[in-house]
């Protein structure tokens, strides 16, 4: 039977990524070695890290004033790898506060910054984007959650700052156009939309670093990793090479702007099954809906076992929500074919039908 896989990270790939990564583990290009025991400074190593680099940059339409980093310990160490990297401890750094992995990123900032929470909406278990709030003119940059795995919100339209704005997109990188000239920093662990746990990637706008008096440790130093190639020490070889292939996928699937197309049918077609079944309904405002990451709930709960007695007869794995929402919460990254959102709604349908 064939699996519909709903998970939130590590997530769904596309099968021909899969099989590629299977291969080169195996026999990586007929070295006869396992690309995992290959020296990452050998030249077919630096060959695809260097084009996963330039599909990043192809991707995003980046020129040479951004980096682009392959670097480790997931987006969580970016909270304050990037404070360390761009804010002075006296400096004044804005965050909105939409959900767990924002929350993190203030509690890690204040440590080493003076951050400041422009706006927030914890006091309603995140189920909006914050829009009404006055932007303060004196912070040196803005740091959002472009998506919120957890709580099933995405921004739809960015804040109004004149100010860089640094941005966790873990999880919904490369899945719709973005103005980037917006952007000082994003970053992004590759296990929800671009790739394997294990490497985290940075994209950095060159021009805002090395400005600070604070002392840097080599490690953390976004410059160390840019003049070395992502490669100072050893890097994460496999997870790095499924993310060149999913790259070159999503840019043979026509890039970000069919990511976005494709996304948006999705999300469509699944969010008007949950506003129109009775039985079910959304956990956010429905302008802040997320296109990767629907969350919803069952009026009544007594329904529970059933729907997911037949979500497992149906292949349907991944689907129950984070428990600081409850109910069930569907993923639908890049990789995702609308035929598994359309199994899922087929099953809804069906439950309705059963009980109604």
């Amino acid at each position: 039977m064939k699996k519909h896989n709903f998970y939130a990270g590590p997530a769904i790939l596309p099968q021909s990524v899969i099989e590629q990564t299977a291969e080169a583990v195996r026999d990586f290009g007929g070295m006869g070695l396992s690309i995992m025991e290959i020296s990452h400074r050998s030249k077919p190593v630096v060959k695809f890290m260097e084009e996963a680099v330039d599909n990043v940059k192809k991707l995003f339409n980046l020129n040479d004033d951004y980096a682009v980093l392959f670097l480790t310990g997931g987006a969580s160490s970016q909270f304050f790898v990037s404070v360390m990297n761009l804010a002075d401890e006296t400096d004044k750094i804005g965050y909105i506060n939409t959900g767990t992995w924002s929350d993190k990123a203030i509690k890690e900032a204040k440590k080493l910054s003076d951050p400041v929470e422009v706006a927030s909406s914890k006091e309603s278990n995140y189920t909006y984007i914050p829009k009404d709030y006055d932007m303060p003119s004196d912070i040196k940059y803005l740091h959002i959650t472009s998506n919120n795995t957890v709580f099933g919100t995405q921004y739809k339209e960015w804040p109004s700052c004149s100010c860089p704005y640094i941005a966790d997109m873990s999880s919904d990188i490369f899945s719709k156009s973005i103005p980037i000239e917006k952007f000082g920093l994003i970053y992004a662990g590759a296990q929800k939309n671009v790739g394997l746990a294990g490497t985290t990637l940075v994209i950095v706008r060159k021009d805002i670093l090395g400005k600070l008096s604070r002392t840097i440790p080599t490690m953390l130093d976004y410059n160390t990793h840019i003049a070395k190639n992502s490669a100072f020490n050893t890097p994460p070889v496999l997870p790095i090479y499924t993310t060149k292939l999913n790259l070159d996928w999503i840019i043979e699937m026509g890039g970000v702007e069919a990511m976005e197309k494709r996304n948006n049918a999705k999300a469509e077609l699944l969010y008007n099954e949950i506003d129109n079944n009775p039985l079910f309904k959304g956990t956010t405002a429905v302008e802040d809906r997320s296109v990767m990451n629907a969350t919803f709930l069952l009026h009544d709960e007594a329904h529970k076992d059933k729907f997911l007695s037949m979500c497992d007869e149906a292949g349907i794995v991944g689907i129950l929500g984070h428990r600081s929402v409850g109910g069930f919460r569907a993923s639908m990254y890049n990789a995702m074919d609308i035929e598994s959102v359309e199994v899922l709604v087929s099953v809804m349908k069906e439950l309705s039908n059963s009980v109604g």
